[in-house]
């Protein structure tokens, strides 16, 4: 049962009996409260109902990036559309799961089972999951640690409490449960342990330490600094824990069924027997289904070359064709995208497969946590590989980023960090070992010249390779009030030097003909794409008749009130005293 943790809430339900939907309806118990909270087992049934927070595997994390300037994908997404997003069309103010959350807390203090504490650890642990979330999408929100009577008129109609405020008290909840929960860590990496809430700490107080830095008409500079110590004070308490090794070890994280527990903090298992799948493959391969992403070659250019240094440094850069490119690069790079030699499978048959560009808009075709065996994968919603949620990747960065922002990397750090990071990918060279003493004028562009320190800048593009179609990218834009590249980012692909038909794996067959006018009868390869002219859903060069392959996936907006969601009307209007987020 624990290996599928989280999908017995419906069992839970049953059990105690109550579902509610407005914040002011009280839980209805119909089983016993003293067989709830007065055995340990009926503590961990119920707690067990909490890991329903966690984010769906079947949409999965590895959807979000898709809605950010590392990758190009199918329409804009209703916070990026012109006049798509407002107060009547927004959502996410649900509170369902405080409510249950609380609930136990208030019961659960009261209880006489001396493993109590443990699962009070727990309960705060999904309290500081649930608010951090709230705050990033709308800002100030109600601060509850507690069930409220229906008559408590004070509470249920208050305005929102300050953000910042809210913050403190979500740090509080993950200090409690870091203090309380009993593991440390568990062989099958589906449980809330310490070291689980170890590693969401070091995510939260990085985010609010970038944002108290970086949103500064809140003036709240001053006060980062705690926020950056506190991620590396938790990182540097994860223990045990190694990066997994080998050529392929980077990509075989996110394929396997089982997680690999040395690298692996947490990660959703997923079940054919319980009809609990994911829809990755489908999502990311299949040329009708999902949001078809692919990354830009703006974000490809961040690759390292194999022996340390920028890809960028190379004078023709701009004007190498892709099966160039690709070769002598982070490896990595061949883990993530279709390049070289990658085969899939058809039925067990291997098959060459080079980038397809009726799925991927600019070439960069995503195979990061994709299986290479099309049936049924790419048509149906059957995957079966681990979600991971936390890694040991992301507390390297996390460590990295903090101790960059606070200006202490030593030599060692870095070799600890960022420098074993790259060890794993194949990198060679002094920049495993040496902190980086001048900024890559390329990264400083990226980033739309807000960082100018040569360590910060290669702990963000180490940040960006390593993690993508992990979730966080988004999140990591608006921390860094780098909004505007939400819309900005060209959403650009391969080099093509004119019109005609490309061998992008160099086995001698045609695999995509560029066409302007008339498509060409007499070209033998498969894809075709037609760049005769621009317009939303269509692709063109960037020079005209040569350049990098521009998609338009239709018109991006970015303004800065995007940085919260507006509080929903139908919400207002029960609660008129929770105002409005500024500009909506």
């Amino acid at each position: 049962m624990k290996k599928n943790i989280r999908y017995i809430f419906a069992s839970m339900l049953i059990l105690t009996g109550f579902i509610s939907c407005d914040m002011e309806e009280l839980p209805q118990a119909t089983a016993s409260r003293v067989a709830i909270f007065e055995s340990a087992s009926g503590l961990e049934l119920y707690s067990n109902s909490f890991y329903e927070i966690l984010p769906s595997p079947y949409d999965g994390v590895f959807a979000i990036d898709d809605n950010s300037d590392l990758v190009a994908r199918n329409g804009v997404d209703t916070r990026f559309m012109p006049n798509a997003l407002s107060p009547t069309t927004s959502g996410g103010w649900s509170w369902e799961n405080l409510r249950n959350i609380n609930y136990f807390i208030e019961n659960a203090e009261e209880s006489t089972v001396p493993t109590k504490d443990h699962y009070l650890g727990l309960a705060c642990f999904f309290r500081a999951y649930f608010y951090f979330d709230k705050v990033k999408r709308f800002g100030d929100v109600p601060w509850i640690d507690r069930t409220i009577d229906v008559d408590d008129e004070e509470t249920l109609y208050a305005p929102r409490d300050n953000r910042f405020e809210v913050m403190e008290h979500v740090l509080e909840d993950l200090n409690y449960a870091i203090s309380h929960i009993s593991d440390k860590s568990e062989p099958t990496r589906t449980l809330i342990t310490r070291d689980v809430a170890r590693a969401f700490k070091t995510r939260v107080c990085l985010y609010e330490a970038s944002f108290r830095k970086y949103h500064t008409s809140y003036g709240k500079e001053g006060t980062a600094s705690k926020w950056f110590e506190e991620v590396v004070k938790t990182a540097d308490e994860i223990q045990g824990y190694t990066l997994a090794d080998g050529p392929s070890a980077y990509r075989n994280l996110f394929l396997q069924k089982t997680p690999n527990s040395s690298e692996v903090i947490l990660a959703v298992t997923l079940d054919a027997d319980l009809q609990v799948f994911s829809s990755r493959n489908r999502r990311v391969i299949s040329p009708t289904y999902g949001n078809r992403p692919s990354l830009t070659r703006r974000f490809i250019n961040t690759y390292l070359n194999i022996d340390g240094t920028p890809f960028t440094s190379n004078p023709n850069y701009k004007t190498t064709p892709f099966a160039e490119e690709v070769k002598n690069r982070d490896g990595r790079l061949q883990q993530t995208i279709r390049m070289g030699n990658y085969r899939r499978t058809e039925n067990g048959v291997p098959v060459i497969a080079p980038p397809n560009l009726d799925q991927a808009y600019t070439g960069y075709q995503i195979i990061k946590g994709c299986y290479d065996e099309r049936f049924p994968y790419d048509d149906e919603s059957r995957n079966e590989n681990a979600h991971i949620i936390f890694r040991y990747a992301e507390i390297l960065l996390n460590k990295a980023e903090a101790l960059a922002e606070l200006g202490t990397m030593t030599d060692t750090q870095w070799a600890s960090t960022i420098g074993a990071l790259r060890a794993r990918a194949g990198i060679t060279g002094p920049s495993l070992t040496q902190i980086p003493v001048t900024a890559d004028p390329y990264m400083v562009n990226f980033y739309n010249n807000r960082f100018t320190d040569p360590v910060l800048l290669e702990v963000l593009r180490e940040r960006a390779v390593e993690m993508i179609t992990e979730g966080l990218r988004p999140d990591d834009l608006s921390r860094w009030r780098l909004g505007e590249l939400f819309a900005e980012a060209p959403m650009n692909g391969m080099y093509v030097p004119a019109p005609g038909e490309y061998d992008l794996n160099e086995d001698e067959v045609m695999d995509v003909c560029f066409y302007i006018g008339k498509r060409p009868a007499n070209a033998t390869a498969s894809i075709f794409v037609d760049v005769t002219s621009e317009g939303v859903g269509r692709r063109v060069l960037s020079e005209g008749d040569s350049g990098e392959v521009i998609w338009n996936p239709g018109q991006r907006e970015w303004l800065d009130k995007k940085y919260l969601y507006p509080i929903p009307e139908a919400d207002r209007l029960k609660n008129p005293n929770l105002g409005q987020n500024p500009g909506w």
